[in-house]
């Protein structure tokens, strides 16, 4: 048999770890790198295209793990168990601002650098990214017309379909305040609705409550900080979002044909938890 050509040396020069992998898994194989690492294929030949690339498909891997811990937070609500979804309200916060933090790289493409790529989108845009969808709807912030661009996808839109009409997270957390004797009106307390959150009253006197009382209903407290949290990075994401598309493209409309910077503006007006905003100049 021959000698393996890196075979030199022994184990002990690298600290007793494994170096032999032609009958284990390894770390390339349980990450299936792969497969990640060949799925950047840039339609063109200018350098830059690949920073392009490689930022939307980490932020969609992230998007992915948002998904699954905002998923399992609105059943832990749904249950009545709100220390777990307590972490993975703040790990959804954390990735946020790991996603600010990811603008800072495309920030250092130029307009001149991102335009001698830009054909090769073709009408390709973020704005139709379906898992970004997915995490607004989850969050209350749903609109039918969006799914329009997930039409020729089924499989995606019965994913939509379904987010849009199971109850958003906030609503499970209304819920949990009519649970715990606090007065809701009936009408928001079975309602789950195909558009964005909107205030309400009786929501708004309950979360109030709440805030007043805080050794009384602690767990619930918690919860509409963690709401805030969430939303605080969210937004974050967003103006970091806006500011990076108008320094590369100026006022230049969308590539999937939105108004652009212009579009992205009036989203960073959108409020997921509108209560618990309001209710702040009250207190």
């Amino acid at each position: 048999m021959s000698q393996c050509p890196y075979s030199h040396g022994n184990a002990e020069q690298w600290h007793d770890a494994k170096l032999d992998f032609s009958n284990d898994m390894s770390y390339g194989d349980y990450l299936d790198l792969k497969r990640i690492l060949s799925a950047q294929h840039p339609l063109s030949e200018d350098h830059n295209e690949l920073l392009f690339i490689i930022q939307h498909q980490t932020s969609e891997l992230w998007m992915k793990l948002m998904l699954h811990e905002l998923r399992a937070a609105r059943e832990q609500l749904k249950q009545g168990d709100l220390p777990p979804a307590f972490k993975m309200l703040a790990r959804v916060s954390r990735i946020f601002d790991q996603m600010v933090h990811a603008w800072a790289v495309l920030a250092t493409m130029t307009p001149s650098e991102y335009v001698a790529f830009r054909p090769s989108l073709g009408q390709s845009s973020g704005f139709q990214s379906f898992q970004y969808r997915e995490i607004e709807f989850i969050l209350g912030n749903k609109s039918v017309p969006l799914m329009q661009p997930h039409a020729h996808r089924p499989e995606l839109l019965d994913g939509l379909q379904k987010s849009l009409e199971e109850p958003s997270l906030y609503d499970e957390a209304i819920r949990l305040l009519a649970k715990a004797g606090l007065p809701i009106d009936a009408e928001r307390l079975e309602q789950v609705a195909p558009t964005r959150t909107l205030r309400n009253d009786s929501v708004e006197a309950a979360w109030k409550v709440v805030y007043q009382n805080p050794s009384r209903y602690w767990d619930l407290y918690q919860l509409a900080e963690k709401f805030i949290d969430l939303e605080d990075s969210f937004r974050q994401w967003r103006f970091r979002h806006v500011t990076t598309v108008e320094r590369i493209i100026g006022f230049k409309q969308g590539s999937g044909g939105t108004e652009g910077v212009g579009y992205l503006r009036k989203m960073l007006d959108t409020e997921l938890f509108p209560e618990l905003w309001s209710l702040r100049s009250t207190l």
